[in-house]
């Protein structure tokens, strides 16, 4: 047998294994929501109301994400506060939170119950149900690529006859170590 075929052959099974445990490791559960339209990358999505866990930090979107993440994830892993942890769900959510900096927001799971109380800086608030109009987007998301997703999503918007009710958010469905390419993102805005 030819040495080349055999590393081509482990070298896909090894990607293909690495996909399969990237997915295991990072699968949450994710809000229902229904289909109204799409269009290619495009979608516009009902969502009923979601309860969250958020907090804002001052600073770089990067670092008010990363920081806001450790925050919440605190939180839901019980690690600064009494009782058992919450499930993980995606996406997490980040927004421009105007001249206080950055809003990062957990998903709570619907079969969640009553949630403790979080510990300071870190707050439980529910979206109310909303329409959103969705482009989705793999690899890396830095604020070039967001800016750039965003401004081909308010010109679909501006083409499609939409109303815009709100500023744009950002929505991260996997974790950052899992590779570029197999990263689920998404830059929403919320319609009337």
């Amino acid at each position: 047998m030819d040495k080349r075929i055999g590393w081509i052959g482990g070298g896909a099974a090894a990607a293909i294994a690495i996909g399969g445990v990237a997915w295991w490791l990072t699968r949450t559960d994710t809000p229902d929501h229904v289909l109204v339209q799409r269009d290619g990358a495009i979608e516009v999505r009902d969502y009923l109301p979601l309860r969250v866990a958020q907090t804002v930090v001052a600073g770089t979107r990067e670092k008010a994400l990363s920081e806001g993440f450790e925050r919440l994830a605190d939180y839901i892993f019980a690690r600064k506060r009494q009782g058992e942890k919450i499930a993980m769900t995606a996406p997490v959510l980040s927004d421009g939170a105007g001249t206080d900096g950055w809003r990062t927001r957990f998903l709570m799971p619907e079969d969640a119950g009553d949630l403790p109380d979080p510990q300071p800086g870190v707050e439980l608030a529910t979206i109310p149900a909303r329409r959103m109009a969705a482009i989705r987007f793999s690899g890396n998301a830095d604020d070039t690529i967001l800016a750039e997703r965003e401004a081909e999503l308010r010109a679909w918007i501006e083409d499609a006859g939409h109303r815009v009710t709100g500023p744009a958010e950002h929505a991260f469905y996997h974790a950052p170590f899992v590779p570029g390419p197999l990263r689920r993102n998404e830059v929403l805005i919320p319609l009337g």
